[in-house]
């Protein structure tokens, strides 16, 4: 089965329906190349600092450089993309709202094998997680063109409905090549890897994740983001960063205070969540 491709000025129900089908899909030029390329100015100092994994899953080859939304202004860009986020919304509509989950800079560089093919949602201690009920919405930014020579993301699309801890070798997965500047977007669930990186140059993506509100962030973001970046930032990027009360009390500082009232006073709302909500997700 083929990945879907979407034009940027697809439907985002068109996008949705097909990771709830799929587990992927790429939104093609979501971005120009000299628009990823500034991207990719902003990011360089910092991914020439990054040491390459330490281990076999994160690579001895591939550098994964993070803390994006304090480092580069333009990624904070891409973390409110409304397509993405429009998307992310349609697939996680089931819980009362998503969060920012990590962002990373993945670069594979040549010579790397092929990574364990693993569910992302398996970061939440392999919890199972009932089928069909999706945690994580992912989303990988092509910085360079992904090729299957040069280690394009490899996934099995449907396996977001197979059963969990199953395992793969690579020839059951489908390389996820698209054009620098396109988007690829998967599920928590689907069962994927990065691939082999066969050719000489280095593959680089952007690795932006969400998840739900009440499951732990993979990147801490209150400590990526220094206090004095996050006080500059907008309030909604700040809320999808974990800033602010949800699902009626999870969130909350000291004495009920709202985030919000820590790193931009006056913006902060008053009370806890919506409990008419809460009392009537409880009834339900």
């Amino acid at each position: 089965m083929p990945l879907r491709h979407f034009a940027r000025t697809a439907a985002i129900a068109d996008i949705s329906a097909a990771l709830k089908e799929d587990g992927a899909a790429i939104v093609d030029n979501v971005l120009t190349p000299s628009e990823m390329d500034a991207v990719a100015g902003e990011l360089k100092p910092w991914m020439d600092k990054t040491p390459f994994g330490p281990d076999d899953f994160s690579g001895h080859r591939t550098k994964r450089t993070g803390g994006l939304v304090a480092r580069s202004p333009k990624c904070r860009e891409l973390v409110m993309h409304p397509l993405i986020l429009g998307t992310a919304g349609e697939l996680l509509s089931h819980a009362a709202s998503f969060q920012l989950h990590l962002t990373q800079v993945i670069a594979i560089g040549p010579g790397e094998p092929a990574q364990m093919i693993h569910r992302d949602q398996w970061a939440f201690d392999f919890f199972p997680f009932p089928r069909d009920y999706e945690v994580q919405c992912n989303t990988i930014w092509a910085m360079t063109d992904f090729t299957e020579e040069n280690g394009a993301t490899r996934v099995i699309p449907g396996s977001n409905h197979f059963a969990d801890k199953m395992r793969f070798e690579e020839k059951d997965t489908i390389p996820a090549e698209m054009s620098k500047g396109s988007v690829l977007l998967y599920s928590g669930s689907i069962y994927h890897s990065g691939g082999a990186n066969r050719s000489n140059a280095t593959r680089i993506g952007i690795n932006i994740t969400y998840n739900l509100s009440w499951l732990r962030q993979e990147e801490n973001q209150y400590l990526s983001v220094p206090l004095e970046i996050a006080r500059t930032l907008p309030v909604d990027l700040l809320k999808l960063m974990g800033y602010r009360r949800r699902a009626y009390a999870l969130g909350y500082v000291d004495d009920l205070r709202d985030p919000l009232d820590v790193v931009k006073p006056g913006h902060a709302r008053t009370g806890l969540g919506d409990l008419k909500e809460t009392l009537e997700k409880l009834d339900s």
